[in-house]
C-alpha cells in the first residue's frame, strides 16, 4: 500500500506520458503509474514530457512540456488568441479527426456509465460540416478598458483576464462586424465602460445576434443601470454604420453576477425581434430567446429526429423540455398530436406563437415539467407513443425517468448535448429500452462538445 502511494505524482514533477484518448472536454488523457492525467492540448497517440500542475489522488492534470512524437493529426491552430481564450478546445486537431474522436468521446461514456456494449449499439458516424468555421450565429463578448481602449471578448481560461477579440473563426462574420463597430462607436463617443472590481460605468456587454438564413441582425447593450449616455447618438451611428441591423435592444444588469443577461429589456430602435428560418419553418428570435447557435447543424440534428421518430401521422407526441417548440414544429406534420412542456413561460408563450405562425393546430403548450404533466395526462387517457427529449447538460430529471419507464411510450427519440449524462440515463432506461441507433452530430466544430439523437425502442 505505501509502495502504491509513493508512485503518485507530485506537484510540478516532470514525467513521459502517452496519451491514450481525449476528454470530454477535449484534454488528452493519459496514464502514469495506473494514475489517470488530463493534459489540455495534448493529442491520442502523442508522446510527450508532461509536468504535474494539479494532483489529486484518484487523477491529476499536466501541461505539455515538450510533444516527442507528435500527431499525424495535429494542425496549425488559425485563430491567435486560441491558447488564451479557452472557446475552442480543439482547433489544433484536423478537422476530419475531431469528428472521429467525437464520436470516441460518446463510446467511452457509454462504457463508463453502462453496462451495454458500445459495439453493438450502432453508432454511426459524427456529421459533419463542410466548412467548420464562422457558424456561430451569435456573440457575447463582455466590455472592458485596457489603457484607454476599449476591448470586448472573452474571458480567459480559469481567469478574469478578459482577452480582446477581434476576429473569431467560430463567430459568423456579421457578428464580428456589429461587435467591432459597437465596440468603436462607445470608444468614440467616450461612453464609461463597466469595471467589475470597481463595479462602476455602464456597458458590460455586447451581444450581437445574425439570422444565418435572412441576414438580419440584431444588437444588444448589456448595461449595469438603466440611463446611457448619448443614446440618441450611439443608436444614430449604429444605424448608420450597420444598415443591416434590424433590432437594437438594451439590457440592464446592475447585479453582480456572472449572468448576462438582467430582467429589465427596452427596446431601443426597430423590431423587438429579427427573423430565423430552418428548413420551412420561420422564428422570431427576441434578446432572450434561446436558438440554436449552428442552424446548419440544427438542421441536420432535427432531421436525424424526424428520421428516429419514424412517425405515421398516427402517432401522439410528447415534446419534454420544449423550448420555444422547435424539435415539436420540425416533426409536427408526421404527427397526430404535439404536447410540449417547458418550465420557462416565456419560451411557451413563443412555442404557442410559432405553432399559430405555421397554421399547426394540433399542437399544444404548457408550462410545468414533463414528470408532472406527463402521468396526469395517462391518468385523463392521453398515452404518447412517443415521447422525444432535449434536456440541459444535466440530463434527464430522475422523476422524469421514472415517469418515463412508467408511462412506457413505443420509442423515447433523446436529444443530448452531454455524452456522460446520456449514458447514465441510458444506464436507467435500459431495463425497458434497447438502444436502436446513436447519430453523433457535431454542432460545435473546433469545441469538445458534441450532440447525439439516440433512438430508444420498448422492448417486446
Amino acid at each position: 500500500m505505501k509502495q502504491e502511494q509513493t508512485a503518485k505524482l507530485k506537484l510540478k514533477q516532470t514525467f513521459p506520458l502517452t496519451i491514450k484518448r481525449l476528454g470530454i472536454n477535449g484534454e488528452g488523457v493519459g496514464y502514469f503509474k495506473r494514475q489517470v492525467v488530463f493534459v489540455p492540448g495534448a493529442l491520442p497517440g502523442e508522446e510527450i514530457t508532461a509536468e504535474a500542475t494539479k494532483v489529486n489522488p484518484k487523477f491529476a492534470e499536466a501541461k505539455i512540456k515538450k510533444i516527442r512524437k507528435k500527431s499525424e493529426f495535429r494542425v496549425q491552430p488559425p485563430c491567435p488568441v486560441y491558447h488564451e481564450c479557452g472557446g475552442c478546445q480543439l482547433q489544433h486537431l484536423r478537422y476530419d479527426q475531431q469528428l472521429k474522436e467525437k464520436r470516441d468521446i460518446i463510446i467511452q461514456a457509454l462504457e463508463r456509465h453502462t453496462k451495454l456494449n458500445p459495439e453493438k449499439l450502432n453508432i454511426k458516424d459524427t456529421k459533419g460540416m463542410e466548412d467548420p468555421w464562422s457558424y456561430r450565429n451569435k456573440s457575447q463578448f463582455q466590455v472592458g478598458q485596457k489603457d484607454g481602449k476599449v476591448l470586448a471578448g472573452l474571458y480567459g481560461m480559469n481567469s478574469h483576464r478578459l482577452i480582446n477579440i477581434e476576429h473569431c473563426a467560430v463567430q459568423h462574420p456579421q457578428t464580428t462586424k456589429a461587435t467591432e463597430t459597437v465596440k468603436r462607436i462607445l470608444q468614440d463617443l467616450r461612453i464609461p465602460i463597466y469595471n467589475e472590481r470597481s463595479r462602476k460605468g455602464i456597458v458590460r456587454t455586447i451581444v450581437a445576434r445574425v439570422g444565418i438564413q435572412t441576414g438580419e441582425l440584431q444588437v444588444v447593450l448589456i448595461t449595469a443601470q438603466k440611463e446611457l449616455p448619448k443614446k440618441d447618438i450611439i443608436i444614430e451611428k449604429i444605424k448608420s454604420e450597420l444598415p443591416e441591423v434590424k433590432s437594437i435592444i438594451q439590457n440592464v444588469n446592475g447585479e453582480k453576477t456572472s449572468l448576462i443577461f438582467g430582467q429589465e429589456t427596452m427596446n431601443l430602435a426597430g423590431s423587438d425581434f429579427i427573423q430565423e428560418t430552418l428548413g420551412d419553418l420561420q422564428f422570431e428570435l427576441s434578446a432572450r430567446t434561446f436558438f440554436q447557435l449552428n442552424p446548419e447543424q440544427t438542421v441536420k440534428l432535427y432531421n436525424e429526429v424526424k428520421r428516429a421518430a419514424a412517425l405515421t401521422g398516427k402517432e401522439k407526441v410528447a415534446d419534454a423540455y420544449c423550448g420555444v417548440g422547435t424539435i415539436g414544429l420540425w416533426v409536427a406534420d408526421q404527427a397526430a398530436e404535439i404536447r410540449g412542456m417547458d418550465i420557462i413561460r416565456e419560451s411557451i408563450e413563443d412555442a404557442k406563437k410559432n405553432a399559430a405562425r405555421h397554421g399547426i393546430k394540433h399542437a399544444q403548450y404548457v408550462v410545468g415539467k414533463a414528470e408532472e404533466w406527463l402521468p396526469k395526462w395517462t391518468k385523463e387517457g392521453w398515452k404518447p407513443d412517443v415521447i422525444i427529449v432535449d434536456p440541459p447538460r444535466t440530463g434527464l430529471d430522475q422523476q422524469l425517468l421514472k415517469t418515463i419507464l412508467k408511462v412506457q411510450p413505443k420509442k423515447v427519440v433523446y436529444v443530448s448535448c452531454n455524452p456522460s449524462t446520456l449514458a447514465k440515463d441510458i444506464s436507467v432506461l435500459s431495463s425497458k429500452y434497447k438502444v436502436s441507433g446513436i447519430q453523433p452530430v457535431d454542432m460545435f466544430p473546433q469545441t469538445a462538445h458534441v450532440e447525439c439523437c439516440s433512438l430508444l425502442v420498448l422492448k417486446d
